[in-house]
């Protein structure tokens, strides 16, 4: 086990989240055609609201909400695609929960239209590299922003990926990464970092980054991380994402509570999970063990 933030209250706007009290749960809804687990599922309107409605009334803690795959071998998605499918569901989701909403997207322009809609927070998989204007929507904006590794894009990230010695450049990544977002402006106070399982990461890789996610720590940010439904779980445990016939529950849930649980008792403050009812319960049991008995429960 590793040493976990002190105290780490995030403040924004009109939202607070204490990130020492309890792990918060980030819950994801996918508006694409072609994500990995959930694309298609969620393109309608209606259904993208009742999903997010469903994991705000679940316990979710943010909603990250994205337009573009990033699943191994994703194609770009022009912009005015990706603003049509997130803008609406954005402008849906904020007047109906009360829970603060991420963009994930890597677009400056999809960004700055997410937080005129209702977004608070943006979660790029470049790290604000992807889109130089990126840094400078954040920074004017105010909001959180989550800053992952990934090695290559997602056309190129797995192809064969190596390091030096990972964890070592995971945090080398970071400190460039974090003293960059604080010289365009952002509060460091509102950096939140993410390893990127399954960016440019082999079994061998997102294995460590679970084992030694504690070494992260000496950056002194909040951690985020995101195993759901991953396929290192799938050669883990045998099983393909997605459900079985009958069954309500993705088949690689077990895979997945066992990795969330390993990222907290390593020290994440946040993870970003498909499966929102079922990782509440295993976050309250993983937090129960770890925290101190005076943490509030949830």
């Amino acid at each position: 086990m590793s040493p976990r933030l002190r105290s780490h209250r995030l403040r924004w706007g009109s939202w607070c989240l204490d990130l020492s009290a309890r792990t918060h749960i980030m819950g994801v809804l996918n508006v694409t055609p072609d994500s990995f687990s959930d694309g298609g599922r969620y393109l309608l309107l209606d259904r993208a609201l009742a999903h997010a409605e469903r994991m705000a009334e679940a316990g979710a803690d943010l909603i990250d909400i994205g337009g573009e795959s990033t699943r191994p071998g994703a194609p770009v998605v022009p912009l005015d695609d990706e603003l049509r499918r997130v803008i609406p569901v954005i402008e849906r989701v904020a007047a109906r929960c009360r829970v603060p909403i991420s963009i994930d997207t890597s677009k400056a322009e999809v960004a700055r239209r997410a937080i005129e809609a209702g977004a608070a927070m943006i979660n790029d998989v470049t790290a604000l590299v992807g889109d130089p204007a990126m840094a400078g929507v954040a920074a004017r904006a105010g909001v959180p922003v989550v800053l992952m590794h990934m090695r290559g894009t997602p056309r190129t990230m797995q192809r064969r990926p190596r390091y030096r010695a990972l964890m070592d450049d995971l945090l080398r990544f970071f400190r460039e990464r974090i003293a960059a977002a604080v010289a365009a402006g952002i509060d460091r106070r509102r950096i939140i970092i993410d390893p990127g399982i399954g960016f440019g990461k082999t079994l061998a890789h997102n294995l460590e980054i679970l084992r030694r996610l504690g070494v992260l720590s000496r950056l002194g940010q909040p951690i985020l991380i995101g195993p759901s439904r991953k396929s290192f779980l799938g050669k883990l445990t045998g099983q393909p994402v997605g459900q079985s016939p009958g069954e309500s529950n993705d088949r690689r849930l077990e895979g997945t509570a066992a990795a969330v649980t390993a990222a907290v008792l390593h020290g994440a403050q946040l993870v970003r999970v498909h499966d929102v009812a079922e990782m509440v319960r295993v976050v309250r049991v993983a937090d129960a063990i770890y925290r101190s008995p005076r943490s509030p429960a949830r």
